[in-house]
């Protein structure tokens, strides 16, 4: 399809990791370029407001490192040579690895392997059809969701809540777990609306002194790993003071009685203890959500981060229940709202030919897994053959050491498919220039709020670059792979998955920008019971029947508390290692992406590593000096940032900056492990002891 547009302003989506999925009014220049993107005013969730970094999104498009040509090899693995080829070489190439990996070891020893560069269901799940054609390995995504979702629909049975339009009518929004200011600016926008408008107080929890926390009314900097605790005398607190609604528990709650008599011990002392707030601040925070009964929870991923992040989730999520916020508009607690969008995927993930046989391979134990370790390969054949879109594994995924060693192996046949020139496009045998969303069709559905959202293509790409699915269904003729859907353009995806969903026609969502898949006020509320069969809040789920996306119990799921509790699983400070490190967002990038654009890259700087002054002191480092941060699983060089808006013992490093960005070439993910969270699975992110030291 080719694009003419007149100047002024386009239509789209923004097609990033973020719940907001903002709805985007495009400039198109006089000379068919790509200008500034605006936030639409007529979304009444993005409300006009975006995030800096995408408002300036044309520094990505048109910057002059943006990969544009079909690379290849030459040279020892990882060392960066390569030499331009064509896309029919490269793709070729591409099938007959593919082609000599299921000859010699099956269809399972090839493992594609994607997350959530793009958002759209077009362009970053067609790779799920080809894997399920072939019968190559399945994926188990655990990376980034998993534990907050399985916290979240332990408690309510459903993934959604109250509309997140609601905060703006909230007379307290407390938000937990989440920057907002840096990682979903509209969760902000629609709290402060109900500051200016109401007087409504902001609440924000975390692990260190975010500019969310900043621009709070309250704001409550805790040790990682314990929110659970906080929780629990929250709950306590409205047990003991009488705020707590018995009658809605009686009707909506399947334990309260058992729940009230748990929590008799978890007093704001105990929770002061291992929180490292004050009891002043537990017992001001209990009292301002108890005695407010327009009270919105706006719940996070951070609780994802932690080995006991499906704990806490569920106990912050239950101070609803408790209080009985639910019943009222601009109260109860909100996540995400994935349950609202059923979607007939069939074509796009070719989900009629899928095998259940096929072994699944945690994505997120990458380093397990391509360097052989027999559970993580789950009794399959070794990883032969990759084809990456839309992540940047190198760099994301836990235990890079470990991740290194094996995607360096000689006898692995690696295409990534990118935008520029990532650490796990360095390593590849074969690179294939992407196309960016704004010169691409794709559909997006939001998370962080209600909307289907379509995003045409609006530009030409550049002379090289192609979008995903035209790689997916290019290989699919090489390798034999019969299906409809291989046959379709994006468009034609995007149409027939709508009409096969109840959904309308595309030709209506482009005329109409969006859909709002906002449920009534008492199904958004659960009024009418809670997503059980007999209708109630679980404040004592079963956790291994939790209904979410699982492939079976694993961690230490047998230790899981079965009342909402503080489950002490985190990885500890010791002698060795007294610090606990934080892996949190950075307001300039998006996990990998933007830190190659020069606005991006120079606001944040270089690799930091965020200090308290008196922890400092004790190891004579100073602001600016070069530290170096370690534990088993090896070590990261980076600069001191002294700062006080930490717990004891905790530090920070913001961004997921490119390895090469720090001395050494490690980057902060070789710190993290890989070990799976209860009950099924993920990724501890912001769960790590370290020494720390002067370099």
């Amino acid at each position: 399809m080719n694009v003419t547009l007149r100047p002024g302003f386009a239509h789209s989506a923004c097609p990033h990791d973020c719940p907001s999925t903002c709805a985007l009014d495009v400039e198109i220049t006089p000379e068919g370029r790509i200008g500034r993107l605006r936030g639409s005013a007529d979304n009444s969730y993005t409300a006009g407001v975006i995030c800096a970094k995408v408002g300036r999104y044309a520094e990505r498009l048109y910057h002059p490192d943006r990969l544009m040509k079909p690379l290849l090899n030459v040279g020892v693995k990882g060392e960066g040579r390569f030499q331009e080829i064509s896309w029919e070489e490269a793709l070729d190439r591409v099938a007959d690895a593919f082609l000599t990996a299921e000859r010699e070891f099956g269809a399972e020893s090839i493992w594609p392997y994607k997350y959530a560069g793009t958002m759209g269901l077009v362009q970053r799940d067609s790779i799920e059809r080809l894997r399920h054609v072939k019968k190559y390995s399945r994926s188990y995504e655990t990376i980034c969701v998993t534990p907050a979702w399985t916290g979240w629909i332990a408690g309510t049975g459903l993934l959604a809540g109250p509309d997140p339009r609601e905060m703006a009518v909230s007379d307290c929004v407390v938000i937990w777990g989440t920057n907002a200011v840096t990682t979903q600016v509209n969760v902000m926008t629609h709290a402060v609306r109900a500051r200016k408008t109401r007087g409504a107080k902001i609440v924000a929890v975390d692990v260190y002194e975010t500019e969310t926390v900043r621009q709070a009314d309250l704001g409550l900097v805790l040790r990682p790993g314990s929110d659970a605790a906080l929780a629990c005398a929250v709950m306590h607190i409205a047990f003991r003071d009488g705020y707590a609604d018995r009658a809605y528990m009686a009707k909506y709650a399947d334990a309260p009685a058992e729940l009230e008599t748990h929590l008799k011990s978890r007093t704001p002392e105990w929770a002061a203890a291992i929180t490292g707030l004050t009891v002043a601040e537990i017992e001001a925070f209990g009292k301002l959500v108890g005695t407010t009964p327009r009270t919105f929870f706006r719940l996070g991923y951070g609780f994802t981060r932690s080995r006991n992040g499906v704990v806490s989730m569920h106990a912050a999520q239950s101070i609803a229940t408790v209080l009985g916020l639910w019943q009222r508009e601009g109260a109860g607690a909100f996540h995400n709202n994935g349950a609202l969008f059923r979607f007939n995927k069939t074509m796009i993930e070719g989900l009629d030919v899928e095998d259940e046989g096929t072994r699944h391979l945690d994505h997120s134990r990458v380093g397990p897994v391509l360097t052989g370790e027999a559970d993580a390969l789950k009794g399959g054949p070794p990883v032969k053959a990759m084809l990456i879109q839309n992540c940047n594994p190198m760099t994301v995924t836990p235990e890079q050491e470990k991740a290194r060693r094996g995607f360096l192996r000689d006898d692995l046949f690696v295409c990534v498919h990118e935008q520029f020139m990532t650490d796990t496009a360095k390593v590849a045998d074969i690179v294939l220039p992407a196309t960016m969303f704004l010169e691409h069709d794709d559909i997006y559905k939001a998370g962080g709020q209600q909307s289907i959202l379509f995003g045409p293509k609006l530009v030409e790409p550049p002379e090289g670059p192609r979008e995903n699915i035209y790689v997916i269904n290019e290989l699919a003729k090489r390798l034999g792979a019969e299906h409809p859907g291989f046959h379709m353009t994006a468009r034609e995806h995007v149409d027939w998955m709508l009409q096969h969903s109840g959904l309308g026609t595309l030709a209506e969502l482009e005329e109409n920008r969006f859909l709002d898949m906002q449920p009534d006020f008492d199904t958004a509320h659960y009024v009418k019971g809670f997503g059980y069969p007999d209708g109630k809040f679980r404040f004592k789920p079963d956790w291994t029947n939790v209904k979410t996306s699982n492939i079976g119990p694993m961690g230490p799921w047998r230790d899981m508390p079965s009342l909402p509790d503080y489950w002490p699983v985190v990885e500890e400070a010791d002698e060795t290692h007294p610090f606990r490190l934080v892996t949190a967002p950075a307001r300039n990038f998006l996990n990998t992406s933007f830190g190659e654009t020069p606005t991006s890259a120079s606001r944040e700087g270089r690799p930091t590593l965020k200090v308290r002054s008196d922890d400092a002191a004790r190891l004579g480092i100073a602001n600016g000096d070069a530290v170096v941060i370690g534990n088993h699983r090896g070590s990261v060089e980076l600069n001191a940032e002294l700062f006080e808006g930490l717990q004891a013992g905790v530090v920070v490093a913001e961004g997921i900056w490119a390895n090469r960005a720090h001395r050494g070439g490690m980057g902060i993910n070789t710190l993290t492990g890989s070990d799976e969270i209860a009950p099924f699975g993920g990724v501890a992110f912001h769960d790590t002891k370290v020494w720390l030291r002067k370099l």
